[in-house]
């Protein structure tokens, strides 16, 4: 009867072992879709080398929008973002840019809108610090 006890007991060990191993996987299955969901909260242009994301061509209104936005780190209304640029702070001028990067803002591409005719970047909004503490998802 000591050999039927001893694989009794030997069973029971393993089967505790392969609980432990899937509560394991499970918590890492768990973990990776956390960052998965977490990745998905990035905006596109962040995930891409160089950070750039979708390219506006250069020398565009688009362009010179982005890299005013960039120079002076903030969302900036409609009219100062025309002077910035470089154009005339009239009716046309103000339409034609602000229904370029509303298009961008509808489709949560690069440009964001915090205020009514006020625009910034995505990048703004993104959190300094890239890279996640070594604790992060640990239980």
């Amino acid at each position: 009867m000591g050999i039927r006890q001893d694989f009794e007991r030997r069973i029971a060990k393993k089967q505790q072992e392969i609980a432990d191993l899937e509560l394991q996987l499970r918590d890492a299955r768990s973990y990776l879709q956390a960052l998965q969901d977490s990745m998905k909260m990035i905006p596109q242009d962040m995930l891409e080398e160089g950070g750039s994301g979708r390219e506006l061509r250069v020398g565009s209104s688009l362009y010179k929008a982005r890299e005013a936005l960039r120079k002076f780190g903030k969302p900036l209304h409609i009219n100062e973002l025309l002077k910035a640029i470089g154009k005339p702070v009239e009716k046309k001028s103000r339409l034609s840019l602000s229904g370029s990067l509303a298009a961008y803002v509808r489709k949560n591409e690069i440009f964001t809108r915090p205020g009514p005719n006020t625009f910034g970047l995505h990048e703004f909004d993104v959190a300094t610090e890239s890279e996640l503490p070594e604790s992060f998802g640990q239980v």
